[in-house]
């Protein structure tokens, strides 16, 4: 019998996802000036404030309240009606220095001997169902909300945008787990106070169905096109009225979007956030090695789908373990057992090996903070920093390299694909 199945999306302009931007931010500005930092951020956001919390051990000192400033105007909270504004709002710093019993069990005389920066389970998940390899509700909604904050930068078709926005898609799947059709779209978006609210309604709502959809159609396959029918159900803005939004509205904090971060209640999730955390916490970069493992096995032909878990102790380089599921898709004369073993010889999965791999003492973290972590585009981009004394430093750093299909070939020769 065919079933469903849902996933979602927040905006750049979400609370949650603010407060994620800004400790990136951060984290980047620090990796920036001196790559060995040792940073952990919360970020709170709410009406007219902005809270900063959290560990850091660094050569560097920032003046974290511009860098927080200028993530809140690229966002777009530039406006006083807002009721959050980038060059206003408070900015209260609580951030103190790491503790020495959490340090000593990291840091070690040689760097490859980096014991894990806390215990925890993470996972990595593709699939082969769209082209970056990731489940496809999750991807289209994304892709409207991306969308949808270029249509509001853009200011010309749709002028009323405000930055806070979310999405949800819902996929009915046939009984061998084939995309049939999009059963769901569902989009509440900020928005400006209009003269009259029924009329509203109908404006954000055609808008949406005609100037939004087809610019999200237009980037897909045929195939996912044909997903579009005219049988849709749509929720758009379904509360009748969406003004009050951003840290007015709600609360934001670090860390509050895990599944919207990685893969939209598919596969698994170990419970650790990413936003706000250097890479010697696996909960991030364990979570972005087990993601290019799943998406380099799925690319090689192992399976069609791949459940990657690995566990880590505090202070302990090498894993706990390393599980796979292929949920029985698995194209190769090997046990799930079997692969996860091979999984061990070919990757270095000790938090010295993941951060040299992916290169993840880059500040390359501001990018991830929202539209997700995984499935984005590899590229090399060059970015600028500033520190606290005014001098400028200009890196070109490379991007989601745990997107990279960098072990295709090794993978087939192993398996003999």
């Amino acid at each position: 019998m065919a079933y469903l199945f849902t996933s979602e999306s927040v905006s750049e302009g979400h609370p949650d996802k603010i407060a994620d931007q800004i400790s990136d931010a951060l984290i980047d500005n620090f990796l920036a000036w001196d790559e060995d930092s040792r940073v952990a951020i919360e970020t709170l956001v709410t009406t007219g404030q902005v809270v900063l919390a959290g560990e850091v051990k660094s050569k560097i000192y920032l003046d974290v309240q511009k860098i927080t400033r200028s993530v809140i105007e690229k966002i777009g909270y530039t406006k006083s009606e807002y009721m959050f504004e980038a060059n206003s709002c408070g900015v209260l710093s609580a951030i103190h220095e790491q503790s020495a019993d959490i340090n000593q069990g990291v840091d070690r005389k040689s760097k490859q001997e980096q014991g894990a920066g806390d215990q925890g389970i993470m996972f990595g998940y593709a699939s082969n169902e769209t082209e970056n390899y990731m489940p496809l509700a999750l991807d289209l909604s994304h892709r409207l909300l991306y969308e949808l904050a270029a249509l509001r930068r853009e200011n010309n078709e749709i002028k009323y945008l405000r930055p806070d926005a979310k999405s949800q898609v819902t996929l009915e799947y046939s009984d061998d787990h084939k995309p049939q059709r999009i059963d769901t779209i569902v989009i509440s978006t900020q928005h400006d106070e209009f003269d009259t609210e029924p009329n509203m309604l109908v404006k954000i709502t055609e808008d949406i169905k005609n100037i939004l959809i087809p610019r999200v159609k237009a980037q897909l396959k045929p195939e996912l096109q044909a997903l579009f029918t005219d049988n849709i159900k749509f929720h758009i803005n379904p509360t009748g009225k969406f003004v009050i939004g951003g840290p007015h509205g709600d609360t934001g904090l670090t860390g509050r979007k895990i599944i919207v971060d990685t893969y939209g209640g598919k596969g698994a999730h170990g419970g650790g956030a990413f936003s706000g955390k250097d890479p010697s916490k696996v909960d991030r970069s364990a979570a972005y090695a087990t993601r290019h493992i799943a998406k380099n096995l799925v690319a090689a032909g192992v399976a069609d789908e791949i459940l990657v878990q690995i566990s880590y102790a505090i202070g302990v380089k090498d894993p706990m373990g390393i599980y796979v599921n292929t949920y029985g898709t698995s194209k190769v004369n090997a046990t799930d057992g079997e692969i996860a073993q091979k999984i061990a010889e070919l990757f270095d999965m000790t938090p010295y090996g993941i951060e040299t791999r992916l290169g993840l003492r880059n500040p390359i973290y501001s990018e991830t903070a929202a539209y997700g972590h995984m499935g984005r585009t590899n590229k090399v981009v060059t970015k600028t920093f500033e520190n606290s004394n005014g001098e400028t430093k200009t890196l070109d750093v490379e991007l989601f390299t745990w997107e990279k299909l960098d072990y295709v070939d090794k993978i087939k020769e192993a398996f003999y694909i």
